[in-house]
């Protein structure tokens, strides 16, 4: 397969960046850490995600760093498993124009991480392709985890199951999951009947997570006048980390994380399991509202695509 060559360029304080632009939107890809995916947004616009201020250009060490942007784990979070540094240069090759980003598997647990970023066929669609590989002896049991670090002052989505009254439903429509940390009453929540928002406030450093099984696959952040969606998978009948959550949100005083997981799975020595999502970028006036969201926010995602099963192998 024929490789392009990579025109790096600088970002965020690292040298060695990749962008991938249709002149409409852009992303920009380190290739000294991670995998990250450092900025999201369209060329006049400004960066849907947060990049660490005081992390920006670093590189080694054996210190686990936030960075940023977006990035891959896989669950369940434990530490130190899910903390393994990213702090050396990946590779990155450009084949047909995708993007392939790809670490060295890591110390501890033997688990590589793959990100391979397409621009979709709509022009303000991204693809990412999400794959953990086990280069380990010995069967590893977890879940795909993709995370999107998002710029600060915006609000995340997330829908609730369609809403029936009491006399036509009596069976539970799924699971809500929360933290020890998590507070139902803190004002940055809002629990409405189609859909929970989660703001984020410098003012607010006490974090706070939810999180859900949400089969219709979407989560969004809306941040000046600009949204960002993901769409991901949901199996029914696969099990999920966090008592069955494929989606979550955290929050603190920093930035705001919008998060999709994929199925638990037990991989043998070499098996691979892969993650997708889709993304997705409007330029919309969206307030933190249930009748705003749904005049405004669902129209824009029911013209998305959300991603199929991806089986592992």
């Amino acid at each position: 397969m024929k490789k392009s060559k990579l025109d790096l360029v600088e970002f965020g304080g690292w040298p060695l960046c990749v962008r991938l632009t249709n002149g409409v939107i852009e992303i920009y890809a380190t290739t000294e850490v991670g995998p990250r995916i450092l900025r999201a947004g369209f060329v006049d616009g400004p960066n849907m995600f947060y990049v660490n201020p005081d992390e920006q250009g670093l590189v080694g060490g054996d210190e686990w760093r936030l960075f940023g942007g977006h990035r891959l784990w896989h669950a369940p979070e434990a530490m130190p498993r899910t903390y393994q540094p990213d702090n050396a240069a990946i590779e990155a090759t450009l084949e047909k124009g995708s993007l392939l980003l790809r670490p060295m598997p890591e110390r501890m647990t033997g688990i590589q991480k793959e990100m391979v970023v397409t621009l979709g066929p709509a022009e303000t669609e991204v693809r990412i392709t999400h794959r953990l590989t086990n280069r380990g002896p010995w069967p590893v049991t977890l879940a795909p985890w993709a995370l999107s670090v998002m710029a600060p002052g915006g609000f995340a989505v997330m829908p609730q199951a369609p809403f029936k009254p009491h006399e036509e439903s009596l069976a539970p429509a799924r699971p809500m999951v929360l933290w020890h940390y998590t507070d139902m009453g803190d004002l940055r929540w809002r629990w409405g009947r189609r859909f929970v928002t989660l703001l984020q406030d410098a003012r607010s450093e006490t974090p706070q997570k939810a999180g859900a099984a949400v089969s219709d696959g979407w989560l969004a952040y809306c941040f000046e006048g600009e949204v960002f969606i993901k769409r991901f998978a949901y199996d029914p009948h696969a099990q999920y980390p966090d008592f069955g959550s494929n989606a979550e949100m955290y929050t603190d005083a920093r930035f705001l994380e919008i998060e999709s997981l994929g199925p638990l799975v037990t991989l043998a020595p070499g098996a691979s399991t892969t993650h997708e999502e889709h993304w997705y970028l409007h330029r919309a006036e969206i307030a933190p509202t249930e009748d705003s969201i749904a005049d405004r926010l669902l129209p824009l995602v029911q013209q998305t695509t959300q991603p199929s099963l991806q089986p592992s192998s």
